[in-house]
């Protein structure tokens, strides 16, 4: 390996050295030489978090088996390194070569959180590269993002070159095969920008116009600068799991990730049609694989990485129509092998709870239920499909089993949430501690149940039924958690509960940046220059800072967080077809209104538009 980019004096300084220093096994190793084109694969937050994630490892496994194209992986310095680095000018440098990311062709960062908007920045600020776009040369990087966040890229569209909207296996392909072309004849950045363009799913804020009303500062148009540049951006979708990319030989991390485990992604998409969720919206239609390709997998996972833990990937693992079969492999195969097998994202029924028992020490682990509204007005609201007898029944179940310990997550702030909704949340939690000591004889019980409540403060995201909802102030969103404690102190069971609720102040800005425009491009800028980054982070997140750029750029919270949104309005990622029609999502709107339950997309079509794709569930219902 040649020479580190971090000389041994500040390895010996920082905290986890071994987070910067790349050759990590089943890193991808080339000669920068032999290559066309170098990719930093970044993800801008801390190394254990972006190690973790699926997205940024398929890419780069997809990427490197290309012949001409090199991908590398960047996470963002530790607050304790980035100071280093800036006193030092150092340039932030990729794992595996040890090179300065500025001399690379492209800089990608996948945007799975909006409160890594600042992380985007230190990236380009410790590497050299201009923070904004328009002051980019031809020889600087292309810096392109993609991710969840991308589904509405507006509030970052000052920093970034491109934009890719969509799953990234369709158009990567087509975009890097355009960067050669262009390189090879002399690279001109306006030039092929303007190409890229017309690849589906690539955006390029730069050639779209926004124009504003001054009444109300709502958006009156947005439509691209140049004729021949698509006034609407179509977000990409990998049609055939089976065939699509997907890496068997995974990185192994030096530092413990935040799931160090190997991951078999059995589907994308949801049948569910939870109104609260952007990736049961965004990732339409529901797509599986088939299980001869995951058995596949499973076995070269494990066999190139020795993980003793297989965590299976999926926004609802229980709708995987061959579960039962995959379950009997991973355990006749696995546990056989001491390989531990994770199942998350499971309905809580006799089948699941079978199959835990089977892969977990019941009498060390908990049960995690979902319910993610207390009453059941609340839950028809949100279109979570769940009863309390469900609840009650399944944590019966999971009693009778041998768990006694429950954890439920829960969301406040919801649209048409009262005060008796919120109380229904102990309410219900001290119904389930009831059922334990219903259940469970005393001489049979392991001490007390334990019911933990954990509560968050509900976020509007774009492509949503809740899309047009209001938020609340920090302050109201502690009323009501303080709502939820009170009522807890005041049940029979309370000390077999707990309870446990997130910070207020990150909710709001969390919201400003989900719905957000591009004229919140000067005041993340501001914010981070203040010293503003790591904001996912508690313990770096400073509001007081975000205020005072917020007042700088005369930017509104009320205008972006508590302001309930028209049907009509012009919304900032309008421009962005995810497939799922204004009209289904206004239809759900409505139905969440009147509190009204939509069926899963199994049960009947619901006519979301996504069936235009031709794909997964929409095609197997034809």
């Amino acid at each position: 390996m040649k020479k580190l980019a971090l000389p041994d004096d500040i390895l010996m300084q920082i905290d986890k050295p071994a987070r910067y220093i790349g050759n990590e096994f089943n890193s991808v190793k080339k000669n920068p030489a032999d290559v066309d084109i170098r990719f930093a694969m970044c993800f801008p937050d801390v190394y254990e978090v972006g190690m973790s994630h699926l997205g940024i490892a398929i890419l780069y496994d997809m990427l490197n088996k290309r012949e001409d194209t090199y991908c590398e992986r960047v996470y963002s310095p530790w607050p304790d390194l980035h100071n280093l680095m800036k006193e030092r000018n150092i340039p932030l440098f990729a794992l595996e070569s040890q090179d300065a990311i500025k001399d690379f062709d492209f800089i990608g960062m996948t945007l799975q959180y909006e409160m890594c908007y600042t992380n985007i920045l230190q990236i380009l600020d410790l590497a050299g590269v201009a923070l904004e776009s328009k002051d980019r040369e031809n020889d600087d990087p292309i810096v392109i993002v993609g991710g969840p966040c991308a589904t509405n890229p507006e509030p970052i569209a000052d920093f970034v070159d491109l934009v890719y909207v969509g799953e990234g296996e369709t158009s990567y392909p087509l975009l890097l095969d355009l960067y050669k072309e262009h390189k090879a004849k002399g690279f001109d950045r306006q030039s092929f920008l303007r190409a890229a363009a017309k690849i589906p799913g690539i955006y390029v804020p730069a050639f779209y116009e926004v124009t504003y009303k001054e009444s109300d500062g709502t958006i009156e148009s947005f439509k691209p600068i140049y004729d021949d540049v698509p006034a609407v951006i179509d977000r990409q979708v990998v049609k055939d799991m089976d065939s699509s990319s997907y890496p068997t030989k995974m990185l192994i991390p030096f530092v413990r990730a935040i799931q160090d485990r190997v991951v078999l992604e059995i589907q994308r998409g949801c049948i569910r049609g939870c109104r609260f969720c952007q990736a049961g919206m965004i990732y339409r239609p529901n797509r599986e694989k088939s299980v001869d390709v995951l058995k596949e997998q499973a076995r070269e996972l494990l066999a190139s990485t020795g993980h003793e833990e297989i965590s299976l990937s999926s926004l609802s693992s229980s709708d995987y129509h061959a579960l039962g079969e995959l379950m009997d492999f991973l355990i006749d195969d696995c546990l056989s092998e001491g390989v531990n097998v994770s199942l998350p994202s499971l309905r809580i029924d006799a089948f699941s709870l079978d199959v835990m028992s089977k892969v977990q020490d019941v009498r060390k682990s908990s049960i995690t239920f979902a319910p993610e509204a207390g009453s059941q007005r609340m839950r028809n609201v949100i279109n979570k499909g769940l009863t309390v007898e469900d609840i009650i029944g399944g944590a019966t179940l999971a009693f009778k089993g041998g768990w006694n310990k429950v954890k439920f997550y829960f969301m406040l702030g919801l649209p048409t949430e009262t005060d008796e909704d919120m109380k229904a949340i102990p309410q219900l939690a001290n119904e389930v501690a009831a059922a334990y000591y219903d259940t469970v004889p005393k001489e049979q019980r392991q001490g007390r149940c334990q019911i933990t409540i954990s509560t968050s403060f509900f976020v509007p995201k774009p492509f949503t039924p809740f899309q047009w909802a209001p938020m609340y102030e920090a302050g109201e969103y502690l009323r009501r958690a303080k709502v939820v404690n009170d009522e807890m102190k005041a049940q029979l069971n309370q000390k077999s509960l707990k309870y446990n609720w997130h910070h207020s102040d990150v909710t709001v800005l969390e919201g400003v940046f989900a719905r957000g425009d591009r004229r919140l491009c000067p005041a993340i800028l501001d914010a981070y220059k203040s010293g503003c980054f790591f904001d996912a982070w508690g313990e770096y997140f400073d509001f007081d800072k975000w205020l005072a750029a917020f007042e700088k750029n005369n930017i509104s919270i009320d205008y972006y967080a508590y302001r309930q949104r028209d049907l009509d309005e012009i919304l900032p990622w309008d421009f962005i077809n995810c497939h799922v029609t204004k009209d289904f999502l206004k239809r759900e709107w409505n139905n969440a209104m009147n509190a009204k339950v939509t069926p899963n997309c199994k049960m009947s079509c619901n006519g979301c538009g996504a069936g235009i794709i031709g794909s997964g569930v929409c095609h197997n219902a034809r």
